[in-house]
């Protein structure tokens, strides 16, 4: 019977460590539900101006709708001498109005057969891609007006953006080229565009914009033509500078044209047809699909902790695709928070309003969210392990007394002089009678 009472003692011992876990993984639950911050309170707590118009949101939610714009294809920079299509457009008119560009443009616009037919054909199969560019260029177009004026280069080079990338801020090409203006990697990190894990400025309509005005004012430091500009910014400088030699040193695109490689060919053509298919889009019957409110105004705000779309969603009442067109860089759709470095989240004006006036409880949300992200599990072994020893390994404070040694104070919690010193930072053997000493052990 006492062999049975000790057994049964023995085994209740080794159960202990393994119950205390319980209880405290049972009470770490209990802490994440109090500590944790539902969505609906922090919601119900939000500060509202009920003043700030609708017409931003109602707007915003137009322009996303709008923004696919892929039937607008590769093949508008193919071959322009393609088979002739027929449609109503008087050649003279075309040339008239052609003329009327040419006047007050700093491009060389002269009437060709291969211009005629690429423009005819853009009016027969993308009518309506150009209905739906119409509204999305009227937010971006100003946004690029300003950059390009502040390099002093031309603002018809704005349509170079519907070229490039049909107004998609995420487009990306199977050569790797990314955001409106469709920069390369290198070109990017050559204007100094960050791109990390987490950020690609090439997306970024203002700093690429403000990256393509730059590169466009320094190739037209080069060459002194805008057309021969647009063939460097498609083809590279190397390509138009050996075209030139190869042509005997002839300057004007449409005589080094045959000399350039076959997309920049096309290249040209396709900006002047889209050029002239914004200057003249009301004779042909092109209408901008867009709501009938025009008014659109956005706002940034620096972030000041990690968050992402999704939360930001949830909390302001935003659709997550409206996120993605005004924050268009993020490319996890996560805003994250370096040292040296501000990072901005871009809203309609009434979510700006939500949004700043909540910071706090925001903020609170997420870390509350954050806490209940699941961590590495440890082995029960480990945690027994460490229930059992935490008691002699738990950090203290002791008091030098009068006589006291680094060899005394070792001996008398059963440490090694050489732990004393490295948890104490000390170096030589002298210690000052009143100062506290760290100790990881358990008072005999």
């Amino acid at each position: 019977m006492k062999t049975a009472n000790t057994t049964l003692y023995f085994y209740l011992l080794l159960l202990i460590p393994f119950f205390s876990q319980l209880t405290a993984q049972k009470k770490d639950v209990k802490i994440k539900f109090e500590n944790s911050i539902s969505l609906d309170s922090v919601k119900k707590s939000f500060v509202k101006d009920d003043m700030v118009a609708r017409v931003d949101s109602l707007w915003l939610h137009e322009l996303v709708s709008l923004n696919s714009l892929n039937d607008l294809d590769e093949n508008s920079t193919e071959d322009v001498n393609n088979e002739k299509v027929n449609l109503e457009l008087p050649t003279q008119l075309l040339k008239e109005r052609l003329a009327e560009m040419n006047a007050k443009s700093p491009f060389n616009i002269e009437y060709n057969e291969g211009l005629e037919s690429l423009i005819k054909s853009f009016l027969k199969y993308r009518k309506k891609s150009f209905g739906r560019l119409l509204a999305v260029s009227e937010y971006y177009f100003p946004m690029f007006e300003e950059a390009l004026a502040k390099e002093k280069v031309p603002l018809e080079i704005k349509y170079l953006a519907v070229v490039e990338s049909a107004l998609n801020p995420r487009a990306v090409s199977k050569m790797g080229a990314t955001g409106l203006w469709q920069f390369m990697y290198h070109t990017g990190k050559q204007y100094n565009l960050k791109i990390d894990s987490y950020v690609d400025e090439r997306h970024d309509p203002l700093k690429a914009s403000a990256a393509a005005a730059r590169y466009m004012s320094s190739m037209h430091k080069v060459f002194g033509d805008w057309d021969l500009v647009l063939a460097s910014y498609n083809s590279g400088p190397g390509n138009v500078s050996k075209a030139i030699r190869r042509s005997g040193g002839k300057k004007n695109y449409w005589n080094i044209r045959k000399q350039l490689p076959k997309e920049t060919q096309g290249y040209l053509p396709a900006f002047l047809a889209t050029m002239y298919l914004y200057e003249y889009h009301t004779q042909h019957g092109i209408e901008s699909e867009k709501s009938l409110l025009q008014h659109f105004g956005t706002d940034t705000v620096m972030v000041k902790n990690k968050i992402n779309f999704k939360q930001i969603s949830d909390l302001i009442d935003i659709p997550v695709k409206e996120l993605e067109l005004l924050n268009p860089s993020y490319k996890l759709n996560t805003i994250p928070v370096y040292n040296n470095q501000k990072h901005y989240l871009r809203l309609p004006l009434d979510k700006i309003a939500v949004f700043t006036s909540n910071e706090d409880k925001i903020y609170a949300y997420v870390a509350s969210q954050s806490s209940l992200r699941e961590r590495p599990m440890q082995s029960s072994k480990a945690i027994a392990g460490k229930s059992k020893n935490s008691g002699n390994n738990a950090l203290q404070l002791y008091t030098i007394k009068k006589g006291d040694t680094l060899g005394s104070i070792a001996r008398k919690f059963a440490v090694s002089v050489t732990d004393l010193k490295k948890w104490n930072k000390i170096n030589g053997n002298k210690i000052a009678m009143g100062k506290s000493l760290k100790i990881k052990a358990k008072i005999n």
